[in-house]
């Protein structure tokens, strides 16, 4: 069965407007869905092939929050390129918003940051975020306002003609998470978004998050802080050898007997 990203549960109980939203996202499709999913790379000249995800269950509803951790290797960054639809899967169902998320109208739904910044650092910032808002079917007008926008938000509307080239590390963390926002999209996946952002991005990034995911979007976002995890999300599964190894909410799984626990000591916890 694929693991279900269950109601939050708050100390007090819900409030009823919160209730009621949830309860009409659980009731909806799911946003992503994957049973048994694989997925393999070439090694050894092609001759073989290393399995990289081992039978991945799991179902994300609309409004919701999913964090990714694990070790390094484990397969989180593996898994959001193939939720992203960069990488192909090797077997398994693999829906997103009920289809492939190679295919055109999904990946236009979809917005991903990796954890490097692939963007040509020739071109010109605003000119780069018009450019994907309009090949992800965003109305050229519609494209550049909302660009100039998002980049006042993530404090870069004096660079926007500048080239990214000339972008600092953190500026570019901080345009990686406007270019994955520009089309406003339904799954919103995020890599390691606090690797390299300097102060001012991590006020943008929680709001960022907050504003998308009040207007219903789904959230993924893989982190090695725990910080992060507390904060930005509902869920949290634990990567381990490209399993699942734990799932819960964060309290939940950052718990050893009784007592709150760090990711490394979670990891020797959950190692095979």
């Amino acid at each position: 069965m694929p693991v279900r990203l269950a109601l939050v549960a708050f100390e007090h109980g819900p409030h009823p407007v919160q209730t009621d939203r949830m309860s009409a996202a659980l009731e909806s499709p799911p946003v992503v869905r994957l049973a048994g999913l694989r997925q393999s790379y070439p090694i050894a000249l092609g001759l073989a092939r290393r399995e990289a995800l081992h039978g991945i269950d799991l179902e994300l509803f609309r409004g919701q929050k999913l964090g990714l951790v694990g070790p390094n290797g484990s397969g989180k960054s593996t898994l959001l390129r193939v939720l992203a639809g960069v990488d192909p899967s090797s077997g398994g169902v693999l829906e997103i918003l009920g289809r492939d998320p190679g295919s055109d109208p999904v990946r236009s739904r979809i917005g991903f940051l990796p954890e490097d910044s692939p963007f040509p650092r020739e071109l010109r910032a605003l000119e780069v975020l018009v450019l994907l808002a309009t090949l992800r079917r965003v109305a050229r007008k519609t494209a550049r306002e909302r660009s100039l926008r998002l980049l006042d938000q993530v404090g870069l509307a004096a660079d926007a003609r500048t080239p990214l080239g000339r972008f600092s590390r953190g500026m570019l963390r901080r345009f990686g998470l406007a270019q994955a926002l520009v089309h406003e999209p339904d799954l919103i996946l995020l890599d390691e978004p606090t690797a390299g952002l300097d102060a001012e991005g991590f006020g943008v990034l929680e709001q960022l998050i907050e504003e998308a995911i009040a207007r219903g979007a789904s959230l993924v976002i893989s982190s090695h802080l725990i910080s992060d995890v507390h904060t930005h999300c509902d869920r949290l599964a634990v990567l381990m050898q490209g399993r699942i190894a734990a799932f819960g909410t964060p309290r939940e799984v950052l718990t050893l007997d009784g007592q709150p626990c760090g990711l490394l000591e979670l990891y020797r916890h959950l190692q095979p």
